[in-house]
């Protein structure tokens, strides 16, 4: 950033000091915050002339035009304000981490006189246990069912006083102790089924079944048999789930397991937890707006984020790669615990294995929410709609390309997009009739005159765009097909693969959308559908014609006899399965013996 900047003299006066530096815009509107150990030192640097820097930030800095600052005690101190300042005001040029869903949580009120177990949609600091929150929402409530079944603590919302004259259902399906009925439990024995619960839910299995164990010895020497025999199925039970979950005891204690995927401006990033040597949960987040940002330095925001909100916070924390700054994030993570917390990166052994299984987790969620048009098309159209300047989402597109080896075997195919999505049901391809030789345009000319003259004999829909694989001369190419057709104006674009650019009608320069952009990518899902079809048909063509032509080289087979035989068996596989008396009820008797001694040859090599 040259020196004329306006905020360049306000940036060399800043204190020497620990703080936060905050941009606004024309309007006063918070652009971005950052926290820095010496304010003037740190913002002096956005201005410094060949400092390299996102792109994301080069935008920031042109529309800033106000310079804030506020002086802390420390470096942790401005760690603290920044994570606030974005999370209150969501600054447009910070990197701003999103938790897609509110998953929901367990609350076990333990300060009640019989606590209670129900599912809440959100933690609160309110002196009560929370578990969670659970991914998928099913997992809390097959968890709140086995809480019932297993340990009796009631799931239920009635007044848990014993004035109930009856109990009510769980407690005759042996689901509850029955504590809003008088006389049914004690506050004691029902503290203890609490207790039992909570280190089931904090995944505390072998603590757990050495209390039940003690438990089933206490209760057959009351000669309490039942109760015996219940603690018993229940330790039988959880050693059966433990085993099931042997996967994950890895040595692994408390521990939360961070990785990420990035492309471009958006991305995912994935935490498994382990509690006690088991993954008790997992959490995912996408992001957008990182821009080019470090990764060290990006990990290290999002790692503020995440627990800035977040209640527990365990003793070792380990990611990829080591954060820009892993010591400052450390003090403040242990500030929040109360103990000491290291943040760590694998190299091997375990732990390393382990933290790839999230890579991969973080990899699969990315293309699930930013690669598939199931998730991503709508919100796509309504950007191609603005980039274009179509008046209406282009719903329909339909988009075309052109196929052959040195002019030989050309064809074309079109695809169809409905909604953001493809409709394969609706692919066409066409074999060029009038075209001799290698001429991409005439060629594309041809098919786009064929396939819009037949649409509009049928009375069929029209697409809202065309797009078109190439560049401005395939475009000028599809548009006078277009016109040849009959039909009235249609929208029309060619995407261009080597800059990616996008070339429109009555436009001299071409169009670049931004690399993230759903748009772009929409058009680009289209345009390589587009190529594979075409290529596709391509090589069917070839193959058929080289079968064709090795069937010719037998001696006494000409093509007709060829034609002929393909024509009555459908293809050359039922062909080859053929008897030679099925061959001569089309084909002379002596043609028929000599194709079926060819293969016979031919599979016996």
């Amino acid at each position: 950033m040259k020196g004329e900047h306006p905020l360049v003299e306000r940036a060399s006066a800043l204190p020497d000091r620990p703080g936060c530096y905050l941009f606004r815009g024309a309007t006063g509107d918070l652009l971005y915050v950052g926290k820095a150990r010496s304010l003037v030192k740190r913002v002096r640097s956005y201005f410094q002339e060949g400092a390299a820097r996102p792109p994301r930030l080069v935008q920031m800095l042109v529309e800033a035009k106000g310079l804030e600052v506020i002086v802390t005690g420390s470096e942790v101190e401005a760690l603290i304000l920044e994570n606030s300042l974005i999370k209150n005001h969501r600054p447009r040029f910070n990197v701003l981490l999103r938790d897609d869903k509110n998953f929901p949580y367990l609350k076990l009120t333990v300060h009640d006189e019989f606590p209670r177990l129900v599912l809440v949609r959100q933690a609160r600091d309110d002196g009560h246990l929370y578990f969670g929150p659970y991914l998928p929402a099913s997992a809390a409530r097959r968890t709140l069912r086995m809480a019932s079944r297993y340990f009796q603590v009631a799931p239920c919302y009635e007044p848990l006083d014993g004035k109930r004259g009856r109990p009510c259902l769980y407690y005759h399906m042996n689901q509850c102790l029955g504590p809003c009925t008088d006389g049914l439990t004690t506050p004691q024995r029902y503290r203890q089924a609490v207790e039992e619960l909570r280190l089931f839910l904090e995944g505390k299995d072998h603590d757990l079944q050495e209390r039940l164990r003690l438990s089933m010895w206490e209760a057959s020497e009351r000669d309490d048999f039942e109760l015996a025999a219940h603690y018993r199925d229940l330790i039988r039970d959880m050693e059966a789930m433990s085993r099931k979950q042997n996967f994950a005891r890895v040595g692994l204690e408390d521990q939360d397991y961070f990785h990420y995927h990035r492309d471009g401006e958006e991305g995912i990033l994935q935490l498994f937890q382990t509690r006690g040597g088991q993954v008790v949960g997992r959490r995912e987040f996408s992001f957008a707006g990182s821009g080019s940002e470090p990764d060290a330095v990006f990990l290290g925001q999002a790692l503020q984020q995440y627990y800035e909100n977040e209640r527990e916070v365990p003793a070792e924390v380990y990611v990829p790669l080591d954060l820009a700054d892993r010591p400052l994030i450390e003090s403040w993570l242990s500030e929040r615990r109360r103990g000491r917390v290291s943040v760590r990166v694998p190299r091997r052994g375990v732990k390393a294995a382990f933290l790839t299984t999230v890579r991969t987790n973080a990899e699969l969620a990315f293309r699930t929410r930013f690669r598939s048009p199931v998730t991503s098309g709508v919100a796509a159209l309504e950007t191609l709609r603005e980039a274009l300047d179509l008046d209406e989402p282009p719903t329909r597109i339909e988009g075309f390309d052109i196929s052959h080896l040195q002019g030989t075997h050309v064809v074309a195919s079109m695809v169809v997009w409905l909604g953001g999505r493809p409709r394969k049901g609706e692919y066409r391809r066409f074999k060029v009739r009038t075209v001799e030789g290698q001429d991409d345009f005439a060629s594309l000319a041809e098919v786009v005159e064929r396939r819009y003259r037949r649409r509009l004999a049928e009375g069929a829909p029209l697409p809202d765009l065309l797009l078109i694989d190439g560049g401005r001369g395939q475009l000028a190419a599809a548009h006078r097909g277009l016109i040849a057709s009959g039909s009235p104006p249609i929208p029309m674009a060619a995407l261009a693969k080597r800059e990616e650019e996008l070339f429109l009608l009555g436009r001299e320069e071409p169009l670049r959308l931004p690399p993230a952009s759903p748009a772009l990518r929409l058009l680009q899902q289209i345009r390589d559908e587009s190529h594979r079809f075409a290529v596709g048909y391509h090589r069917q063509l070839r193959s058929k014609q080289a079968v064709r032509s090795t069937l010719v080289e037998i001696p006494g087979v000409g093509p007709k006899s060829v034609v002929k035989l393909l024509r009555a068996f459908g293809s050359v596989r039922e062909l080859r399965k053929a008897e030679e008396s099925q061959m001569a009820e089309h084909v002379a008797p002596r043609i028929a013996r000599a194709v079926r001694a060819y293969f016979d040859a031919v599979g016996s090599t």
